[in-house]
C-alpha cells in the first residue's frame, strides 16, 4: 500500500516578551481558507496560509485564549453586558497583488469594477484591463486592447458585458467571456465610465464631452460639457445621470443627455468623486460628492444639500457605497481607505498603504472591498462588523449601522432607535438607565416614565471626555469602568465619586451588576485567581466572597441571593450555598450560566451546543441549543448566538414533573407558573388533588378552567369546615372523580360508605360490582340497585330483563309501562292477575293498557277486580257496549245520567235523532230531549222535509203539554200551570198542522206525480189560506196554495 506523501511548508514557535514558549490551544482557518488564526497565551496570531507571514497580533484578552471561533470570541459576559472580542470593525486582507510592467515599473491602479456576482474583479492597470479571482486574487486573464493608460472600468448590472476607456480615446465593450466585440472613441482621453442599472445605457465622458452608447444604437451620442469629467454615477431607476467636473461644478442630466440640475460646490475645486445612494428604504435619490476642498457632500435630485458639509482632512480620490446603501468607502490623498456612515461620519480605516488610494469598489451584497493605488497595490480586505450591545432582564441594546443604537424589549418585540451620529463604542444598560460610549464622550439616556413597558429614552447627562476601557458597567447614577485588575466608579457628571477606585490582586474576568438602593448597588466581580469579590459603589472596600481553586469565567446570583453559580475555566458550573460557602453540586460542559429570575431554585447553562435547565438537586435537563446563554426569565431564556441575541421560549415541564415524582407540589406549582403547557397543569393538578395538597390542586385547576373538579375541591372544603377529617374518604371521592372506580370502591368500602361504592358503581352500570357492596344493607338498597338494574336494560333495548327486575324491585307500575309499550297482552295479563286489589294504581294501568290494545275484556277484569263501577262503566261506554252499560245502569241507578247522555248523543252522531230524543228523555233531561227536536224541525224545515217537519213539531207540542201535565214548570209556588208553556204547545200543534198540510201542496207543485184528488188539495190549499193569516211559519209560501 502506498503511504501519501506529506511536505511541511512552515514552521514558526510562539513564545512571549520573555521568551517563554506558549501553548497553542486552539487553530482555526478563515472561511477562503487564506488566514489561519492561533490562540496564543493572551494573543490571537493571524498567519498568511501560504507564506506563514505572521499578518496581524489581535490583542484584547486579558488572560490565555483557549478556544477560538472565526466569527467571534467571547472574552465575558453578564445579564447586563455581553463583550464581544472584536473592534468595532476590523479589515483582514484577504489578499494582496502589486502590479509592475515587463521593466518592474509600478503601475498605477486608477479604477476597479467587480462582476456583479462578486466573483471577478476588473483593474484598470497600466495599458492592460485586469482580470482576478476575488477568491484567491489570481489573476484569470490580462486582456490587451488598449494602446495607452486605462483610467477606467465598468461592468453592466446584467453581468452579460463590461467595458474600460483610457487615454487612447477609445472605449472597448467586453464580454463576461473576456472577449472584445465593440470599441468606439471620442475626441479626448476617456476620464469615467457608468452602466444604466435598467437600460443598460453606457456613459462614456472625457474631457470635454460626454457619450452614450446601448446595444440597440449604432451610434453614440455625444454631448459637449464646460469642463473636464472627472467621475460619473446613474441613480437607481437610471433616469438620471450626476457627473463630476474639474471646475467645482455638478451636472444632473437625463437619459437623453439633457440637464436638468446644476449644483455649484463653493470654492470651485475639483469634483473628483461622486456616486448616488442604492439604498431602495431612503424617501429620495442621495448623491454623495467628494470634492478637492477636503470636504464630503450630500445632495437630493432636486440639487438641495442635504446636512452639512464633512471636512475629512485628504483629497477625495474616490467613494463607494455598499449594495444596500448602509455604509460608503472613501480612498484618497491620506493613502488609506476610510469607512464612513451613510451620512458621512467616519468610523474607521481600512488598511493603510504606501500611497495615494485613486480607486476603491464594495463586493456587490457582502462585506469585502478592493482598493487601487498609486503604486500598483491590489489589496482585497474582508471587512467584520462586531456586535456592540447590552443586556438588563428583558431590555436587550445593540449597536446597529455602527452608529445608531437600537433598544429592544425581548418579550414584546417593541423598538426603539437611537439615533448617535458618531461611532458607538460601548453600550451598558441597567433599569432605566442607557449608557453610550462614543469615541470622544459617554452620553447617558434614561426612560422618560416610570411605566415597564416605557421605550422612549431620553438623554440625561453627558461626559465629554475620552475613556479607554475594556467594559463598561452602568448603575443608576454611576458608571464603571473596567481596565484590566482597575475598576473605577465615576459619576455621571463624569467626576470620579469621592475617588472610589478598586484594584484587585488578580485580572478581573467578569462583573456582574446585583442590584440594590440606587447610589449604593453592588457588583459581584470575578478574578482569575478564583477570588469572587462583591463590591459596593459607596464603600471603597471589596469585601472577599468566596475562593475557589479555579479561574471565573462567569457567574450569577440567584433571586435571593442565596446561591451563587460560577463557571471556571474547566467548564464547570459550581453552586455554592453563600451563606456558609458550601458546594450545593456541580456540572460539566458549561461556558456561561443564568438563575431564573422568577425562581430561587432554578438555573440555566449552556455548552456544547446544549442547553441544560436544572431545578434544585434534579438531574439535569438537556435540549439542543447554540450560542450563550445570558438570561433566564420565566420560561424564557435569552441566548446569544454569534451576533443575534434571541428569546427562547422553554416549556418548564421536565423540571415540574421532577418536583411532582418527589411529591413537592408546591415547589412543582411555582416551576409551573413560569411556563407549561395546558397537559401539564392538568397533572399536576390531578398529582396534588391524589396527594390531597387541595390549595395547589386548585390553583391549578383554575389555570385549565376544569371547573367539574374545582366544585370536587370545593365540596371537600366545604366538609372539612363541618369538621371531616378523615383524608382516605376524601382521596374515594378525588379517584372516583378520576375514573380509578375499583380504587375508590376499595377505600369507600374501608371508611365505612359502602352505599357510595354502591351508588358509584349503579350510575356506571357496574352492577356486579355494586353487588359486592350490598352485604347486610338496608333491603331499599337492594331494591334500588335492582331499579338501576332495569332501567339500565330498558336504555339497552332489553325490555325483557327490564320488566322482571323492575317487578323484582316492587316497581309495578314501570314494568307495566314497558309492558304495554311493547304491546304484551299476555304478560300484562299475568302481571294484572297477580296484583293485589289493594294496589288499584297498578291495576288501572294495567285497564289502561288493555284498552290501548283492545282487549276490553280484560280490562273489565281489572275494574272488577278493584270494584270501580264508574270506570267500568265509562269502559262500556267507551268501546259502545251498550246493553252491558245498561244492564249496569239498572243496578246502579246513581250511573244513569253516565249511560243514557253518551248513549244519546252516540245515537244523535249516526243520525238516530228520534231515539236519541228518547234516551234523553229517559235520562231525564228532558231540555236535551226538546233541544234535539227543535234541532229536527229545523233540519226538516230547511231540508224542505215538511211532513217530517210536521211531525217533530207534534211531538214537540206534546213534550210541552208532558210538561205541563206533569206540573215540571210553574210560574209561581202554588203550582199554578205554565201558560207559557201552554202557548208554546198551542203554537207547535198549528205550525205541525200547517206543515202536514204544506207537505201536500209542495210536492203537487214540485212533482209531476201525487196521490190526492184535485177536490182534496183543493180544500187543502183553501184552509191553508185561511190559516196563513198570521206569521207565515219558515219554509211555506203563500203562493204555492194559489197554483
Amino acid at each position: 500500500m502506498a503511504l501519501a506523501r506529506v511536505n511541511r511548508l512552515w514552521l514558526d514557535k510562539v513564545v512571549d516578551n520573555s521568551k517563554q514558549a506558549q501553548w497553542i490551544y486552539d487553530i482555526i482557518f478563515s472561511p477562503n481558507g487564506s488566514y489561519i488564526l492561533v490562540a496564543a497565551g493572551n494573543l490571537i496570531l493571524v498567519y498568511d496560509t501560504v507564506e506563514g507571514v505572521l499578518v496581524d497580533m489581535l490583542k484584547g484578552h486579558r488572560d490565555t485564549v483557549y478556544c477560538l471561533s472565526y466569527e467571534c470570541t467571547v472574552l465575558f459576559g453578564n445579564v447586563h453586558v455581553i463583550f464581544i472580542f472584536q473592534k468595532n470593525m476590523r479589515a483582514l486582507p484577504t489578499w494582496v497583488d502589486k502590479v509592475h510592467d515587463k521593466d518592474r515599473v509600478e503601475q498605477c491602479i486608477y479604477d476597479l469594477a467587480f462582476k456583479p456576482d462578486g466573483s471577478q474583479l476588473i483593474v484598470a492597470a497600466g495599458n492592460r484591463v485586469l482580470v482576478y479571482d476575488t477568491n484567491d486574487g489570481t489573476l484569470i486573464q490580462p486582456l490587451k486592447g488598449h494602446k495607452e493608460t486605462v483610467f477606467c472600468v465598468a461592468y453592466a448590472r446584467d453581468g452579460k458585458r463590461f467595458a474600460s476607456g483610457g487615454a487612447d480615446k477609445s472605449v472597448i465593450i467586453w464580454t463576461s467571456k473576456l472577449e472584445g466585440i465593440l470599441k468606439y472613441t471620442h475626441n479626448d482621453s476617456i476620464q469615467c465610465l457608468a452602466y444604466n442599472p435598467l437600460t443598460q445605457q453606457l456613459a462614456s465622458c472625457t474631457t470635454n464631452d460626454f457619450g452614450l452608447w446601448s446595444p440597440e444604437q449604432k451610434s453614440v451620442q455625444k454631448h459637449k460639457v464646460s469642463s473636464r469629467v472627472t467621475a460619473c454615477s446613474w441613480t437607481n431607476d437610471g433616469q438620471y445621470l450626476a457627473l463630476g467636473l474639474f471646475n467645482g461644478f455638478v451636472s444632473i442630466r437625463n437619459k437623453g443627455g439633457e440637464e436638468k440640475v446644476k449644483i455649484e460646490r463653493p470654492g470651485g475645486n475639483p469634483v473628483w468623486t461622486l456616486s448616488w445612494n442604492p439604498s431602495k428604504e431612503e424617501p429620495y435619490d442621495i448623491l454623495a460628492v467628494g470634492d478637492w476642498s477636503q470636504k464630503l457632500s450630500f445632495y437630493q435630485l432636486s440639487g438641495k444639500q442635504v446636512g452639512k458639509d464633512r471636512h475629512l482632512g485628504y483629497d477625495p480620490c474616490c467613494l463607494n457605497f455598499f449594495s444596500k446603501g448602509e455604509y460608503l468607502v472613501i480612498g484618497g490623498s491620506d493613502k488609506k481607505c476610510s469607512l464612513h456612515t451613510k451620512e458621512g461620519v467616519c468610523l474607521t480605516s481600512i488598511g493603510e498603504q504606501q500611497s495615494w488610494v485613486w480607486c476603491c469598489r464594495v463586493r456587490p451584497d457582502s462585506n469585502y472591498v478592493a482598493l487601487g493605488c498609486q503604486d500598483g497595490t491590489i489589496a482585497y480586505y474582508q471587512l467584520i462588523f462586531s456586535t456592540v450591545h447590552g443586556l438588563y432582564k428583558d431590555r436587550y441594546a445593540f449597536r446597529d449601522n455602527m452608529t445608531d443604537v437600537i433598544i429592544q424589549h425581548l418579550i414584546t418585540e417593541q423598538k426603539v432607535r437611537i439615533k448617535c451620529r458618531d461611532l458607538v463604542k460601548k453600550i451598558a444598560i441597567y433599569r432605566h438607565r442607557l449608557a453610550v460610549q462614543l469615541p470622544d464622550k459617554i452620553v447617558i439616556y434614561e426612560l422618560n416614565t416610570d411605566d415597564i413597558s416605557d421605550m422612549h429614552y431620553k438623554v440625561k447627562e453627558k461626559i465629554e471626555r475620552k475613556f479607554e476601557c475594556n467594559l463598561l458597567v452602568s448603575c443608576s447614577n454611576h458608571i464603571i469602568l473596567c481596565q484590566e485588575r482597575r475598576l473605577q466608579c465615576l459619576a455621571f457628571t463624569g467626576t470620579k465619586e469621592r475617588q472610589v477606585e478598586w484594584v484587585m490582586e488578580s485580572l478581573i474576568r467578569y462583573i456582574k451588576v446585583i442590584g440594590g438602593p440606587s447610589g449604593r448597588e453592588g457588583l459581584l466581580v470575578g478574578l482569575k485567581n478564583g477570588q469572587i469579590m462583591k463590591i459596593f459603589i459607596n464603600n471603597p472596600f471589596p469585601l472577599p466572597l468566596l475562593k475557589q481553586e479555579t479561574s471565573v469565567r462567569c457567574l450569577d446570583l440567584s433571586t435571593n441571593r442565596n446561591k451563587l453559580a460560577v463557571v471556571d475555566e474547566n467548564n464547570t458550573c459550581l453552586v455554592y450555598n453563600i451563606n456558609n460557602n458550601e458546594l450545593l453540586f456541580q456540572e460539566p460542559n458549561a461556558n456561561s450560566v443564568a438563575w431564573n429570575t422568577h425562581n430561587e431554585d432554578m438555573l440555566c447553562f449552556s455548552g456544547g451546543g446544549m442547553l441544560n435547565i436544572k431545578a434544585s438537586n434534579f438531574p439535569v435537563h438537556q435540549q439542543k441549543l447554540q450560542g450563550f446563554v445570558v438570561g433566564f426569565t420565566g420560561s424564557k431564556i435569552f441566548c446569544l448566538h454569534v451576533y443575534t441575541m434571541s428569546a427562547v421560549e422553554v416549556p418548564q415541564s421536565a423540571p415540574m414533573y421532577q418536583y411532582l415524582e418527589k411529591k413537592l407540589y408546591r415547589n412543582a406549582y411555582k416551576v409551573a407558573c413560569l411556563g407549561v403547557t395546558e397537559g401539564d397543569w392538568r397533572a399536576l393538578a390531578m398529582e396534588a388533588m391524589e396527594g390531597l395538597d387541595f390549595d395547589t390542586a386548585k390553583k391549578a385547576f383554575i389555570r385549565v378552567r376544569d371547573l367539574r373538579y374545582l366544585e370536587l375541591i370545593h365540596n371537600i372544603e366545604e366538609r372539612k369546615k363541618r369538621g371531616e377529617t378523615d383524608e382516605q374518604a376524601f382521596l374515594a371521592d378525588v379517584y372516583a372523580y378520576q375514573g380509578k372506580f375499583h380504587e375508590a370502591g376499595k377505600l369507600y368500602k374501608k371508611t365505612g360508605n359502602d352505599e357510595k361504592a354502591m351508588e358509584m358503581f349503579t350510575d356506571l352500570r357496574q352492577f356486579e360490582y355494586a353487588k359486592d357492596f350490598i352485604g347486610g344493607s338496608d333491603p331499599k338498597n337492594v331494591k334500588q340497585l335492582i331499579k338501576k338494574q332495569a332501567e339500565w336494560c330498558e336504555t339497552t333495548n332489553d325490555p325483557k330483563a327490564a320488566v322482571d327486575m323492575f317487578l323484582a324491585a316492587g316497581e309495578n307500575l314501570k314494568a307495566i309501562e314497558i309492558i304495554g309499550q311493547h304491546g304484551w297482552v299476555e304478560k300484562l295479563l299475568e302481571v294484572g292477575r297477580n296484583l293485589n286489589k289493594a294496589d288499584p294504581e297498578g291495576l288501572k294501568q294495567c285497564a289502561y293498557y288493555f284498552k290501548q290494545l283492545d282487549q276490553h275484556g280484560y280490562a273489565s277484569e281489572m275494574y272488577i277486580k278493584i270494584g270501580d263501577i264508574k270506570a267500568l262503566l265509562e269502559l262500556h261506554v267507551e268501546t259502545k257496549h251498550w246493553d252491558e252499560a245498561f244492564e249496569l245502569a239498572e243496578k246502579h241507578p246513581e250511573f244513569k245520567d253516565d249511560v243514557f247522555v253518551p248513549y244519546a248523543n252516540w245515537l244523535a252522531e249516526n243520525d238516530r235523532f228520534d231515539e236519541a230524543q228518547e234516551a234523553f228523555h229517559k235520562a231525564g233531561r228532558r231540555d236535551q230531549a226538546v233541544k234535539v227536536l227543535e234541532q229536527l224541525c229545523h233540519n226538516a224545515v230547511v231540508e224542505h222535509r215538511f211532513h217530517d217537519a210536521g211531525y217533530y213539531f207534534w211531538k214537540l207540542s206534546v213534550q210541552c203539554l208532558d210538561l205541563v201535565s206533569g206540573g215540571a214548570t210553574t210560574d209561581n209556588a202554588q203550582g199554578e200551570p205554565d201558560y207559557e208553556m201552554l202557548e208554546k204547545f198551542h203554537e207547535y200543534q198549528e205550525k205541525a198542522e200547517i206543515y202536514h198540510l204544506y207537505h201536500s201542496i209542495q210536492r203537487y207543485t214540485d212533482e209531476p206525480f201525487t196521490s190526492h184528488l184535485p177536490e182534496t188539495l183543493f180544500n187543502i190549499a183553501r184552509y191553508l189560506l185561511h190559516i196563513l193569516v198570521k206569521e207565515i211559519p219558515p219554509g211555506v209560501s203563500r203562493v204555492y196554495p194559489l197554483t
